[in-house]
């Protein structure tokens, strides 16, 4: 594979506290849930010091989504090579790695395995404490990486516990009280489908390709929000929890009144509409999670966003508002860090090695591993 094909991220700027020790702890994360085949080297301090990520995403197009044999296959074959390659950009060799993390679960399992057994052999082979990352605990940590945040621009700022986030990656999507490392509170959940498969599935209605989600979002900013009335479900009742399944059935009935080809300035009208009904569900449900006894007592003072879905335009900018209209602080992770990624793992690793949480026995890498039960 050539680096051009292998390297899509760059090494991020440089995050340093400055009560930081001179030789911060040094993580490799790996990471192999699903599509992309990533490995990133942090150090303690937040810096990224390396980061690269292949993305089998021209692999899968034409199947309309992710073929779980194609993507284990994939990462079979590109994992040496990332691993290498982020070695050599941090101008570092195995011996100046401190701790190895690893995606564990959940995710397709036969890509999770890849990713695992690499961190394993690397583990085994030096010495190192090995670290089971939960692949949703990544992306729910990194805004404490490096966040970016429209209520504090100083760099480097970090997020501090307990804070209320929005977890919407792949199939998933929660609402959850994150009060530290290892520790969430389920306050809401999709009932049905996530948000990012309800955008995958109304871009294949569309016929306009995958990954659907940002390509939504693009169409959507050319339209009119008002121009087609989506339901919007649960927003009538109390809690916390989502139903996007509504929503992508009305897409479907909306679509058979017409007839495909479709042209651009329906697109763009279809696109906006359903993008602002699930918005709406969205800022409804966190609203009603911010009324929660739990989320109260808590009191915490960050309003995140992480997860894929979490690159949405709209989505950013209506959690922004809900933050500043509740006396909160708005924080998500760069757009490079809302995708999986292995910046998030290796800053996880670092986050639960620090409190002691390393793999003293074998580990089963898992499909399905919530949040809850860590």
């Amino acid at each position: 594979m050539s680096e051009e094909k292998l390297i899509k991220l760059d090494m991020g700027q440089l995050r340093a506290n400055d009560t930081a020790d001179a030789r911060p702890t040094v993580c490799l994360g790996i990471e192999s849930s699903c599509d992309e085949t990533s490995a990133a080297i942090v150090d303690s301090n937040r810096n990224i010091l390396a980061h690269i990520i292949y993305s089998q995403i021209p692999e899968h197009q034409k199947y309309g989504g992710v073929v779980p044999e194609l993507a284990a296959r994939a990462h079979i074959l590109a994992i040496d090579e990332v691993i290498r390659q982020t070695l050599e950009r941090a101008n570092m060799t195995i011996s100046d790695i401190d701790v190895v993390a690893a995606t564990a679960g959940p995710g397709l399992i036969g890509g999770v395995l890849v990713g695992w057994m690499a961190a394993t052999g690397i583990a085994q082979a030096t010495g190192k404490p090995l670290v089971a990352v939960n692949h949703l605990e990544g992306h729910a940590l990194v805004p404490r990486l490096c966040a970016a945040s429209a209520n504090d621009t100083s760099a480097g700022a970090s997020v501090d516990f307990p804070y209320l986030l929005m977890l919407a990656s792949g199939g998933h999507c929660q609402i959850l009280l994150v009060r530290g490392v290892g520790k969430y509170e389920l306050i809401g959940q999709t009932l049905d489908d996530s948000a990012g498969e309800a955008f995958d599935k109304v871009s294949k209605m569309l016929g306009l390709g995958y990954p659907g989600g940002p390509i939504v979002d693009r169409r959507a900013t050319l339209g009119n929000p008002r121009a087609f009335d989506f339901p919007r479900p649960l927003t009538d009742k109390p809690g916390c929890d989502f139903s996007f399944s509504g929503i992508k059935t009305a897409a479907r009935t909306f679509l058979a009144k017409y007839a495909a080809p479709y042209g651009d300035e329906f697109i763009n009208d279809f696109c906006a509409s359903f993008q602002a009904a699930v918005v709406d569900c969205i800022t409804n449900r966190l609203s009603h999670a911010m009324k929660s006894q739990a989320v109260r007592d808590a009191a915490p003072k960050t309003l995140v966003v992480a997860g894929g879905v979490a690159k949405n335009s709209a989505i950013r900018a209506a959690m922004e508002k809900l933050a500043n209209d509740n006396g909160m602080l708005f924080a998500a992770p760069p757009m490079n860090l809302c995708t999986d990624n292995g910046a998030m793992i290796a800053w996880a690793g670092l986050e639960n090695y620090q409190i002691g949480n390393i793999v003293r026995e074998p580990v089963a890498p898992r499909p399905r591993w919530p949040l809850t039960e860590l």
